[in-house]
């Protein structure tokens, strides 16, 4: 949920907890108005009047409404999580010039155990997984953003959370080798915050029929 969207969910709750307290003091007011009178003077207006009014709701002031917000704001930005990718973590090094070398030496850079693997002889219909592992050799946090297949055949599962600098993280893919026959390549373009922006990943089988 966005904040925005949270703050909204808040007050709306305020308007409605307000508007039940009203609703109560109303009905407190009827009972007494009705205890107070003798049994002749009950009229039908009076008994309407006993359901509470849901239509006029309270709605808290402006200044409440500002100040609310405002502590909400403060709140949220005391919240900060260090797993979050910053703004200072997205580099571009390419310049009209060229490479601004020392600009990416202190970028992200993403180091693979492999770059391809292969399963081998596979029987059609098998499913397999395979994982691979990465290393950010970079001096800043690397967030992979998203994995393109080539194949659907082929899924992949990246990291959701930044990889900080000497870390570790890994790329868990399944093969699907259903209605393939043959030698089989799939390809898989990872995208991270790294320069270049793209690194492949190769899957290989060789896929025969039973």
């Amino acid at each position: 949920m966005k904040l925005c969207e949270f703050y909204v969910f808040v007050l709306k709750k305020i308007k409605i907890k307000y508007k039940m307290k009203k609703s109560k003091i109303n009905i407190s007011k009827k009972i007494m108005q009705y205890n107070n009178s003798p049994l002749h003077s009950i009229t039908p207006s009076l008994l309407h009047s006993f359901t509470p009014s849901l239509h006029h709701s309270f709605t808290p002031s402006f200044p409440s409404l500002i100040m609310l917000a405002f502590c909400f704001l403060l709140l949220s930005c005391g919240n900060n999580n260090s797993g979050v990718l910053s703004v200072s973590d997205i580099k571009n090094p390419a310049t009209p010039d060229g490479i601004d070398k020392r600009q990416q030496a202190n970028m992200p850079e993403i180091e693979f155990d492999n770059l391809s693997y292969h399963f081998g002889k596979v029987i059609r219909g098998e499913q397999l997984s395979y994982t691979f592992h990465f290393k950010n050799v970079g001096k800043s946090s690397l967030l992979i953003s998203g994995i393109e297949a080539s194949c659907g055949c082929t899924t992949s599962i990246p990291p959701k959370a930044p990889v900080k600098p000497g870390e570790e993280g890994k790329i868990s893919i399944t093969f699907d080798s259903k209605n393939k026959s043959g030698e089989v390549t799939s390809y898989l373009v990872v995208t991270a915050n790294t320069y270049p922006a793209q690194t492949m990943l190769t899957v290989l089988a060789n896929v025969v029929t039973p």
